[in-house]
């Protein structure tokens, strides 16, 4: 008596291959040894196996149709009894039946995304600080003119490859211990394109682009810092096959300035005076980014004061406002003093009653010439 492999897989007898392959897995994922142990089920799963090996083949299932049984004895197919027999994948196949595998991915284009680029430029502290327009030079991968990015000399065209047939793949089959194993790699002679370039274009060996000097016009913005980069979208390298360009960035190096240094959008600086001035107080010119400040020092004029004039530093970047200028104090003492010199610093010292300096020791309250320093340690 003939098997009726329609009815095992539970579709019609005008299913349709995909139909039929559908009835298969959905049945497959409920009969399988590794997930149904029960012996009823594993004979199922065989029974089923066995009728999509039949009803998938074009010459096997005529045979049915017929009223025959190609895997009768004598039918000229494998046993009934291996649900690996021939005609069947093997574990490929019950694998593309869980997971939807083994289906060909198709050849990858020839035609790809350009890497970004990157540039460094020098920049004086007013140019950060104010911005600039300046002129770069960049040597970067473009479009090839000759072929207009396709690779091949002009008047040809890419082949198909002979190795793939233009799947961009080759498949290798093994064998295992768990059945037939069916694996997938690009393909070694078109790199998974699917087409070979026989005729390479000569300007550009088929790559579709070709190195050139060019220059561009980036726009600085007021108030950046060393380090940070400036994106220019599209400027940097034409992708393989005349691809779309990447980015080209423009990173910022701030060159070291001889008077201010720089800490975020507040600028710093060293103001030498003698004694003698700060002391007496002074004035003193200083060259801003903003031009010419007098800067008034006080009588009396401690070492390590600051003095702040607001709102001449750097602009902040993308808001409004600006940093802050400080002028740092440093009084210096005179190392070598001719005997006039001496003299009178040792008659003032006199008149100031400064000969000796008061020492006072051990007091509660730490007054005196020795006290302990603001915000040191404690002993405990």
């Amino acid at each position: 008596m003939a098997v009726d492999y329609y009815a095992t897989l539970g579709v019609r007898r005008d299913a349709t291959g995909d139909e039929i392959k559908r009835a298969y897995r959905k049945l497959a994922r409920e009969l399988h040894p590794d997930v149904n142990p029960d012996p009823e089920a594993q004979q199922r799963f065989r029974n089923v196996t066995n009728a999509y090996e039949v009803l998938s083949d074009p010459e096997k299932r005529q045979i049915v149709d017929l009223g025959g049984d190609p895997l009768a004895p004598g039918g000229g197919a494998a046993g009934a009894g291996s649900p690996f027999g021939a005609g069947f994948g093997g574990l490929g196949d019950i694998m593309d039946a869980f997971f939807g595998g083994g289906a060909s991915r198709g050849p990858r284009s020839r035609v790809r995304r350009g890497n970004d680029a990157l540039l460094r430029l020098e920049l004086d502290l007013a140019e950060t600080a104010f911005g600039a327009t300046r002129d770069i030079t960049v040597d970067t991968a473009v479009v090839c003119a000759t072929c207009t990015g396709a690779g091949a000399a002009p008047g040809t065209q890419p082949s198909t490859c002979s190795t793939c047939h233009g799947r961009g793949e080759v498949q290798q089959v093994t064998r295992s211990f768990l059945g037939q194993m069916v694996t997938s790699r690009p393909c070694p002679r078109c790199s998974g394109t699917g087409t070979v370039i026989e005729h390479p274009c000569r300007d550009c060996s088929g790559d579709g682009r070709v190195r050139k000097r060019r220059t561009l016009t980036v726009k600085i913005p007021s108030g950046v810092e060393d380090g940070m980069r400036i994106r220019l979208s599209g400027e940097g390298e034409v992708g393989p096959g005349g691809g779309p360009p990447g980015d080209l960035y423009v990173e910022v190096s701030e060159r070291q300035h001889a008077v201010f240094s720089r800490e975020g959008d507040d600028l710093h600086c060293d103001l030498r005076l003698p004694m003698t001035a700060a002391a007496l107080g002074t004035m003193a010119t200083l060259e801003t980014l903003d031009g010419s400040e007098t800067i008034t020092v006080k009588p009396g004029t401690q070492p390590g004061e600051v003095l702040r004039l607001a709102g001449r530093g750097v602009p902040h970047l993308r808001a409004v406002g600006r940093g802050h200028l400080h002028i740092h104090i440093v009084v210096e003492t005179p190392t070598k003093l001719d005997a006039e010199q001496e003299r009178l610093l040792r008659e003032l010292a006199k008149l100031r009653e400064e000969e000796t300096p008061a020492v006072v020791g051990g007091s509660s309250g730490g007054s005196g010439l020795f006290s302990r320093r603001r915000g040191g340690r404690r002993n405990r």
